[in-house]
């Protein structure tokens, strides 16, 4: 017998969903799935890996209950948030005969659930869908909020809509079968929630680290938990980022640019992005004289102890020159009149949206490669 699971609301009126967080979700996944049926029949989207290792205990679950349901299986890799994998998981829906009252269930880490979230929401106009994220990265971040989305050969993320889930079960089970890289590509999303408002969040971090790596269970449901918390409070008030939901990019401007410049592969996932652009943004809040320079050090520091790259020479075979990366940042969904959106920080807890920062100033960040 599990504890009984933790729960983070979403409050969005009409459209409030809550998230649970805890051991043994996937396998008792049909209780929290039932409720939200009109027809006791799911269709499940997911990706080889997962497929592998979480699928038999959520389809076992679904079978108990007397669910019926059919998946599908994508290839595992940011290369499947395309046009034409989104082609292939519509037809697939629309071939299997879902409906705008059925559910359809994103069962894996960001790629699946931003692309299957992406399909349900053009499909009939928009069709229900739960998520089940597998990675930390998508438990704390991507499986929260209704973004979902596809790559274009122009970007990260360039196509997609805002399209909120049902339900969110973080099963907290499937972390321990993550490699350590994907841990802590998603470890780089919780330190953001303490660095863009939650300075006690960031202490706790820097205390606890060694917990969260070895896989104690209490330390990670807390992290987790504490991390919807945030996202769910900065959902609620900001739902499709007109305003203070954009300080949750802190250090993806950078981030994204440099997944473009890498061509969206594994020499650098999603998460060792953002954690090199968090580091860059605080570097940069330094320089302008926005933030202690103690703080970006700090932030480095701890970015560096957890094992993630946080200077662009950690990138593995080398980036394109400091002009083309400025250009890759300006492909960014959030340039406003051409000019590019950034994240920046008065200290750890405190950042800040600016479209005022000096190109010179981030050029020679950029040319670097090894700021101070």
């Amino acid at each position: 017998m599990t504890d009984a699971p933790r729960k983070v609301t979403v409050d969005l009126g009409d459209r409030t969903y809550d998230i649970f967080v805890g051991r043994g979700l996937i396998a008792d996944a049909a209780t929290h799935l039932k409720p939200l049926l009109r027809r006791q029949r799911v269709a499940i989207v997911t990706d080889n890996a997962v497929a592998k290792l979480h699928l038999p205990a959520l389809e076992k679950s679904l079978d108990a209950a007397g669910i019926r349901h059919s998946a599908l299986v994508l290839p595992q890799g940011e290369g499947t948030k395309s046009f034409a994998e989104l082609e292939r998981v519509t037809e697939w829906l629309l071939g299997e005969s879902i409906e705008r009252g059925d559910l359809v269930i994103a069962l894996g880490g960001g790629v699946i659930g931003d692309l299957t979230g992406f399909a349900a929401s053009i499909l009939r106009r928009g069709v229900d869908f739960a998520q089940i994220p597998t990675t930390l990265l998508s438990q704390v971040d991507s499986s929260v909020g209704g973004k979902t989305g596809i790559n274009t050969k122009h970007g990260k993320n360039l196509a997609g809509a805002f399209h909120q889930p049902r339900l969110v079960l973080a099963d907290t089970d499937a972390l321990e079968t993550l490699p350590m890289r994907e841990f802590l590509a998603g470890y780089a999303e919780v330190v953001k929630y303490g660095l863009i408002g939650d300075r006690d969040f960031f202490d706790w971090l820097e205390a606890n680290l060694d917990r969260l790596k070895e896989g104690d269970i209490e330390a990670r449901i807390h992290a987790i938990v504490k991390s919807c918390e945030a996202k769910a409070a900065t959902v609620a008030a900001d739902e499709r980022e007109g305003g203070v939901r954009a300080l949750l990019n802190l250090g993806h401007t950078f981030g994204h640019a440099l997944e473009a410049a890498t061509g969206f592969s594994d020499r650098l996932v999603h998460g060792e992005g953002v954690a090199i652009g968090m580091a860059l943004a605080f570097e940069l809040s330094a320089r302008l004289g926005l933030c202690p320079r103690q703080d970006a050090v700090r932030v480095r520091s701890h970015l560096e102890r957890a094992g993630l790259p946080n200077r662009l020479s950690d990138v593995p075979g080398g980036l394109p020159d400091a002009d083309t990366l400025v250009s890759l940042m300006g492909q960014d969904k959030k340039v406003v009149d051409g000019k590019l959106t950034f994240i920046l920080a008065r200290g750890i807890g405190e950042a800040f949206i600016t479209r005022d920062v000096d190109p010179a100033a981030l050029r020679n960040l950029l040319r670097e490669r090894e700021p101070a």
